[in-house]
């Protein structure tokens, strides 16, 4: 495992974090584009729209799933896909920032397929949350709680000695970043109006911090062993 202190903050970034952010900010210039006549025609101005209507957590969605007993995989889909969409450019050029630094932070101990499975299991624990907390009459999107999620994991590397941030501050970063969602509401989402997903984001960071303890070199093969001494 290569220590995150030893590494250079102008390395290479990892290809895994380079292609989350490719992947939200491709579908972002794509919608840009659209909307301004570039392509597409004039069904592209309604992309982002349409792509929110059927991708983001609606809480009707999945009341009708618990209510009929059925989970489409195209329904239950939303909840891997919904941090790929946004509001606005800004939106979506804040969450690029979170995920190009916290996933180049932590790359160095959840290389790859680790390192997506915080960001996806971040995204699955925000979801969850947002439609346990909330009462929501919009849907939940944007790429907010998977980064949460990697600011969970950069705070449990911080708490192991393993970045130089100070533990303590990397926990009032959550807390901050929570502090100022009105902030980045009014910033990013104009025309969608602030959602207060707080809970989401909050979920997003615990499921984050959780993954990153689990995933962390070595305990999966401890807990083995003490399953097998059992």
């Amino acid at each position: 495992m290569m220590d995150p202190r030893q590494q250079s903050p102008f390395h290479v970034l990892p290809p895994v974090v380079v292609a989350l952010a490719v992947v939200i900010a491709g579908i972002e210039l794509l919608f840009q584009a659209g909307a301004a006549g570039l392509i597409g025609g004039r069904e592209a101005v309604g992309w982002r729209l349409g792509a929110l209507e059927r991708w983001s957590v609606a809480e009707p969605v999945w009341e009708w799933m618990l209510a009929n007993g059925r989970v489409p995989p195209e329904q239950l889909a939303r909840i891997l896909a919904y941090p790929f969409l946004h509001g606005s450019f800004t939106h979506a050029a804040f969450v690029v920032v979170f995920v190009l630094a916290l996933g180049n932070a932590i790359a160095p101990v959840y290389p790859g397929p680790r390192l997506l499975l915080i960001f996806f299991g971040s995204a699955v624990g925000g979801a969850l949350a947002f439609l346990v907390v909330f009462d929501a009459p919009r849907p939940l999107f944007g790429g907010f709680p998977p980064a949460y999620g990697l600011i969970g994991a950069f705070t449990y590397l911080t708490q192991r000695g393993l970045t130089r941030a100070d533990p303590e501050k990397a926990f009032l970063l959550i807390g901050f970043l929570l502090a100022i969602q009105p902030v980045f509401g009014l910033l990013t989402l104009q025309g969608f109006g602030w959602l207060p997903d707080w809970g989401a984001d909050l979920g997003g960071a615990a499921t984050g911090y959780g993954l990153a303890v689990l995933l962390f070199p070595g305990t999966l093969a401890r807990l083995r062993d003490r399953l097998r001494q059992r």
